[in-house]
């Protein structure tokens, strides 16, 4: 299970720019009949009569422009933009009038007449864009040299993003960055290249950029912040050193889960510590599990450039552990790579616990007796009711002891970790699979649902309980931004993305039919 660093990176508004808001001027000739234009969002229209022509301006405090679908159009203004010379007045942005100029004495007319009405909003004070693209971000108090000036706004406008890439409508402050609207050119993860290029080459690593998805409209957006403000955060406590205590309690658990007569009365443990090395081979075993589970994630995350960090493993005296929890450390580049790493931890668990699930069916106990469980056990999971009754056969009958090798009921209880961290809910594997493949908003809707599950399932079960408590208040989420979250993974992952949700179905639900001796009858 791993968990993603959390960013911090509170953004503050943006300084206020010279005229305390994004002035555009618009004409249009105004006919006869009435007509209505849509309210700019946040920001009031105000329109002003300038001399006897009969033109109207609208001045918004941050407008918002439908895409214009003609790609003629936009090509023609990126130019006419491109064409101005960069200046702070007010007539720069004058110049999309066709007509004769305005006097500089009636704008500023207009200007005070829009304030006195309270049509025109401060920046500082303007309400940052609901739904974040930017989740699991903390709050943080920006200095003002780490805010984007408007002079590096402008340069990203007309030298960053372009007509090839992400051809900007509109901007919106977003906390201590921007956040820039418009449409999309061509397939994402190329876009996206030429952006972090060409930002790189103007500002070098002083900021980051985000491609993502808006949660208002679906529509892409781009996301600049500064770079500081996506520092990683830190613990009051080494982290080696909260892992390692961690870790000696979960050995502790996991001997303790494997010895079935201190079980029943926990407090007798610390008077009967000899018996816990009976419990060794059992946690050898499910630690083999886990340790292949977290190598796996490891190994995948080395080849594609995630950084992770220390595993804490979680104790659990039920079932011996939950699993462990990964922070990752950086930026996760796109949806596949955190595909990868995701899958890659469940998938080479259930391989190695179903091995060995085989192999305890199929090898007779060391001592001759091995373990004795009623057959009704079985019906507790879908994957190993079916197993036992294809390899048992009539052997396996309702409410018949049978004798296992212990091998099954450990391989079982690793299967059984892998299978909760598969569990599609907030930063568990399975959250993060269904993250890269469906996008942000299904996996927030698989997170709320498998809770309420979960939850429901807590009544009757005490596994399900702790592991409802432990997602709720440190695993829901939400998934920390990846760099660009537009791009589909490839569908080979997606195949092995499903597979382990699949598997994960199979271990955790009940096996529903009989353990009956079928009788044949030929006619």
């Amino acid at each position: 299970m791993n968990c993603p660093a959390t960013f911090r990176g509170n953004y503050s508004a943006l300084s206020p720019c010279s005229t305390c808001c994004n002035l555009r001027l618009q004409h249009c000739l105004v006919p006869s009949v009435s007509f209505q234009l849509k309210q700019c969002t946040r920001s009031g229209l105000k329109f002003h009569q300038v001399s006897r022509k009969r033109w109207t301006f609208c001045r918004a405090s941050e407008t918002q422009t439908e895409p214009d679908s003609n790609n003629d159009k936009e090509k023609e203004l990126q130019e006419d933009e491109a064409e101005r010379p960069p200046t702070d007045s007010i007539g720069q942005e004058s110049s999309h009038l066709d007509s004769k100029p305005v006097a500089a004495e009636q704008i500023n007319n207009s200007d005070a007449e829009t304030n006195a009405q309270g049509g025109v909003c401060d920046v500082d004070n303007a309400e940052v864009a609901s739904g974040s693209p930017l989740p699991g971000v903390k709050p943080q108090q920006l200095d003002e040299q780490i805010k984007i000036p408007k002079e590096t706004i402008e340069i990203l406008k007309s030298q960053v993003f372009g007509f090839d890439t992400f051809f900007v409508t509109s901007q919106d402050p977003y906390e201590g960055g921007v956040l820039f609207k418009g449409n999309l050119r061509g397939q994402a993860s190329k876009s996206y290249e030429k952006i972090s290029k060409r930002m790189q080459d103007k500002f070098g690593d002083e900021y980051r950029l985000f491609l993502l998805v808006n949660p208002e409209d679906d529509r892409p957006v781009a996301v600049v912040v500064p770079a500081k403000t996506l520092q990683p955060e830190t613990t009051a406590v080494p982290e080696w050193f909260a892992a390692g205590a961690f870790g000696l309690v979960t050995v502790f658990t996991l001997l303790l889960r494997n010895v079935p007569a201190l079980q029943s009365n926990l407090l007798s443990t610390f008077d009967n510590l000899e018996l816990l090395k009976n419990g060794a081979p059992g946690a050898i075993v499910i630690a083999l599990i886990l340790g292949v589970h977290e190598l796996s994630h490891s190994l995948v995350a080395k080849s594609t450039g995630i950084k992770l960090g220390v595993p804490y493993f979680v104790p659990s005296w039920q079932i011996g552990s939950f699993g462990a929890i990964t922070r990752i450390l950086n930026i996760v580049p796109n949806r596949e790579d955190l595909l990868k790493v995701a899958v890659a931890g469940p998938l080479a668990g259930f391989g190695l616990g179903f091995v060995l699930l085989l192999l305890g069916f199929i090898l007779p106990p060391s001592d001759g007796i091995g373990v004795i469980v009623d057959a009704s056990v079985f019906h507790e999971s879908f994957l190993a009711g079916g197993i036992a009754k294809l390899l048992l056969g009539d052997v396996l009958k309702e409410s018949t002891p049978i004798s296992v090798n212990p091998l099954v009921i450990w391989a079982w209880a690793g299967l059984l970790i892998n299978a909760i961290n598969s569990i599609p809910a907030g930063e568990l594997d399975g959250g993060r699979i269904s993250f890269a493949i469906w996008g942000r908003k299904a996996s927030a809707r698989f997170t709320a649902a498998s809770i309420g599950l979960l939850g429901l399932s807590a009544l009757l079960n005490d596994v399900a309980f702790y592991w409802v408590v432990l997602i709720f208040f440190l695993q829901r989420g939400p998934i920390a931004p990846l760099s660009e979250e537009i791009t589909d993974p490839d569908e080979k992952y997606v195949a092995l993305g499903v597979l382990v949700l699949i598997l994960g179905l199979l271990v955790c639900l009940p096996y529903p039919f009989p353990f009956t001796q079928e009788v044949m009858t030929s006619f």
